[in-house]
């Protein structure tokens, strides 16, 4: 690995992706297709907190707080100096933890070794789950019709 590259603005729609994808990737699977984690300095270890969940009434009316929900966030920085940050949903410090390193790689010359080893994996089983439960959701899909009766001429 050599020296960290800059996230520059074209890269910060990509890194939002890998991020979002790492924060909702199962716990489990992360530290399976990464068992191992390289040397790290947290500058802000794994901490748990809650942030305000906010939604919109029909996605276009004024916003409302819908509630708190409980997150761990995590920043590090590798020994090349690449700095990683993760928020994820729950609890789990070693899902953050592994979530920033992944980050901070991504920000290196392993992002295309990574990005295959990791993010497609992870990518497509979220993408099996998503399709399963439209699935799901699809086969308690019922339609409705309306006869028309030779009265209501």
């Amino acid at each position: 690995m050599s020296n960290p590259a800059s996230t520059a603005v074209g890269d910060t729609a990509a890194r939002r992706d890998w991020m979002g994808l790492l924060a909702r990737a199962r716990p489990d699977q992360l530290a399976v297709l990464m068992p191992e984690t390289p040397a790290h300095a947290f500058l802000r270890p794994p901490e748990v907190g809650a942030v305000m969940v906010r939604g919109r009434v029909g996605a276009t009316g004024a916003p409302f707080n819908l509630g708190e929900m409980t997150i761990t966030r995590c920043t590090l920085r590798l020994e090349c100096g690449a700095v990683g940050h993760a928020h994820v949903q729950g609890r789990d410090k070693a899902h953050a933890t592994r979530a920033a390193i992944i980050d901070a790689l991504m920000q290196t010359d392993a992002a295309a070794d990574l990005r295959a080893r990791v993010l497609d994996p992870l990518a497509r089983a979220e993408t099996d789950r998503r399709q399963a439960r439209a699935e799901k959701a699809a086969a308690t899909k019922v339609e409705f019709f309306t006869m028309v009766r030779g009265e209501d001429k």
